[in-house]
């Protein structure tokens, strides 16, 4: 990875359930809504972010790329919006907005 860049992989995409108990299939479309990754690997300029960790973003503001047959996603350090990690301290909620 270059610059700010991080490379992460999304979360597998499965069946939802709402707190009422309706279940939402996953080919339905959530307008507006942030998605969960896995960092995989990150870039060297990259401050915040280590592999391992879990970062909130937009799906639209993302690249798409194949590699070894594995769909992963492409972001700047920039368009991440939380950042939860086992790495922080106890005392802290893991999130970073």
């Amino acid at each position: 990875m270059l610059t700010d860049r991080i490379l992460v992989k999304l979360e597998a995409d499965s069946e939802r359930r709402t707190s009422g108990g309706i279940l939402i299939p996953a080919t339905a479309q959530m307008s507006k809504r942030l998605a969960w990754a896995e960092v995989v690997a990150a870039g060297p300029n990259v401050r915040t972010m280590e592999v391992g960790d879990q970062v909130l973003f937009n799906p639209e503001d993302r690249y798409e790329v194949e590699v070894g047959g594995d769909d992963y996603v492409i972001l700047r350090e920039r368009d991440v919006h939380a950042l939860a990690s086992v790495r922080l301290e106890e005392s802290s909620t893991g999130l970073y907005l």
